[in-house]
């Protein structure tokens, strides 16, 4: 296992991984405890302060030439420990996006496997692939704005967001399995003789 050096774990972009995991068990908290609208507005707003700090931590990483494998790393677990959060207690709420929870459970199952896979293969890891990052984009969005929208969102406004996320994860999964294949095809041309 590779050692990361202390300029690595503690470069700016890493540090806002980090703040976006502790940002984790806060909106947990909050949303939970949650009665009111202000309360919900306030759980949102964690939630929107991870999303803004997720897009700072890439621009700060590019623009100060600070990319690392350990960021490669944290950048999207913080991305998954949160969206996971999110739906669960969601789920709590409205039963019916328990198939959201599910497809999400379902892609990111499938790219850690596979992940690890070309890991051990020798394949380092890579940044997200644009479908990822959309994926990502439309998740968080959509779930901020029924966070900070609770209340005022109707019902139907509530299931054509689950709906439309449910359609970029989608295809992203259909994205990454097309690539994954391409990737360990290409791998088995280059083990042979």
């Amino acid at each position: 296992m590779k050692k990361f050096s202390r300029k690595e774990w503690l470069s700016i972009p890493n540090i806002m991984g980090y703040f976006r995991i502790l940002l984790v068990p806060v909106f947990t908290i909050l949303y939970l405890r949650a009665k009111t609208t202000q309360d919900y507005i306030i759980a949102g707003m964690v939630v929107l302060a991870s999303y803004i700090t997720d897009i700072l931590d890439g621009i700060v990483a590019r623009k100060c030439n600070q990319v690392t494998e350990l960021g490669v790393f944290i950048d999207p677990l913080a991305d998954k420990l949160t969206q996971l959060m999110i739906l669960v207690m969601l789920l709590i709420r409205n039963q019916s996006l328990l198939p959201l929870l599910l497809l999400f459970l379902a892609k990111e199952s499938f790219m850690a496997i596979m992940g690890l896979i070309m890991y051990k293969k020798g394949n380092p890891l890579h940044r997200a692939e644009w479908f990822g990052k959309l994926s990502t984009g439309v998740f968080d969005v959509g779930m901020i704005l029924i966070l900070l929208l609770h209340g005022i969102l109707k019902p139907w406004m509530e299931e054509a967001i689950f709906w439309i996320c449910a359609f970029f994860m989608m295809l992203s999964l259909v994205l990454y399995i097309r690539l994954y294949s391409r990737m360990a095809k290409h791998n088995d041309r280059t083990l042979q003789p």
